[in-house]
């Protein structure tokens, strides 16, 4: 299974870079648009809808939510409104994490995914767009979420004794999660000396959107056990379907671009 997660992540890397690289911006914003539209349709199996119809009608939903949403791209005022309410979305589900993890009704989940895939969304379109260095960030907001995943993943394993949230993910640990965090902060601290920032502030804000990337994650894995599947898809051998792979990007995302503009890291 390890051989499969590595095997896995090169490939997806090496498409990413492609794509991000070497090609003219629309085609990261398509990339984008396609995963996250992959990801609504996974996610409409945690609303309950079990017809072909119901779930295209979800993965509409969402489509119809981006293109509204285009406009908080060309307004930084509004922009940042909505990634205030992302981060307090963020709050709010580890909350629901916590105190109610096995209280998970219909609604509750189509709005859930509108508050996460929506703003993820927004805040990755507008890193490739909108900001000098465009292609260095966008890639950068999601290596950190990977960096994260990582360092929690072999924390969690080789250190792993206490539990994090038993009730949503038995086998994620305190250690793993502190182990994502000093991955996160590393991540930005190698960051520090590429991107244009001041390295120190650069490395704490890493290490808190790390932290928060972690609530993505178990937010994943309490709408799986409340539908009762081990995986949100099979697209990706080792790792699972699509929210498999970008549920700590989804909490990442918005909040990384959030603290970029409110301590105003980028012009």
């Amino acid at each position: 299974m390890l051989r499969q997660r590595v095997v896995t992540a090169v490939l997806l890397g090496a498409v990413l870079l492609g794509v991000v690289l070497l090609l003219p911006p629309w085609a990261t914003v398509l990339l984008f648009t396609l995963t996250i539209l992959a990801g609504a349709w996974e996610w409409s199996a945690f609303t309950g809808a079990e017809s072909l119809a119901r779930r295209l009608a979800f993965v509409v939903l969402i489509a119809l939510a981006i293109g509204a949403s285009h406009v908080y791209l060309l307004d930084r005022r509004s922009l940042q409104v909505v990634l205030w309410a992302a981060a307090i979305w963020w709050l709010v589900t580890f909350l629901w994490v916590v105190l109610a993890p096995r209280r998970v009704p219909p609604l509750a989940a189509v709005l859930a995914g509108i508050l996460v895939l929506v703003p993820a969304w927004i805040a990755l379109v507008y890193l490739r767009t909108a900001l000098p260095l465009g292609a260095a960030w966008s890639l950068f907001v999601l290596g950190l979420a990977w960096a994260a995943d990582t360092g929690a993943f072999f924390a969690g394993r080789y250190f792993g004794r206490v539990p994090l949230a038993p009730r949503v993910s038995p086998k994620k640990t305190w250690e793993g999660a502190l182990g994502g965090v000093v991955f996160g902060a590393l991540a930005g601290f190698c960051g520090g000396f590429v991107l244009p920032v001041q390295l120190w502030p650069f490395v704490a804000l890493c290490a808190s959107v790390a932290a928060i990337s972690i609530v993505g994650d178990l937010t994943e894995s309490m709408l799986k056990r409340a539908v009762g599947v081990k995986d949100s898809g099979w697209l990706f051998p080792g790792h699972g379907g699509v929210l498999d792979r970008i549920d700590s990007v989804t909490a990442a995302a918005p909040t990384f671009l959030l603290g970029l503009l409110v301590f105003e890291i980028v012009p």
